[in-house]
């Protein structure tokens, strides 16, 4: 599998566990209903956004690319 995708896999996983374990300090309007598109969708999305860039910015240290 290509680095980039391992990246992207650790990220999403990473994001969204953080995601979850938040989930019950958010205020309601930032929960995620199941089977909706609504605000807690994209805070969700923002935090495997931010933890895309912390994988990337280790990986790039550890591997000096």
């Amino acid at each position: 599998m290509s680095r980039n995708f391992m990246e992207s896999l650790v990220a999403v996983l990473g994001g969204n566990l953080a995601y979850f374990l938040l989930m019950p300090k958010l205020p309601e309007s930032a929960r995620h209903a199941p089977h909706a598109i609504d605000f807690g969708l994209l805070v969700d999305f923002g935090i495997c956004i931010v933890a895309l860039g912390g994988v990337r910015a280790l990986s790039r240290r550890i591997f000096k690319t």
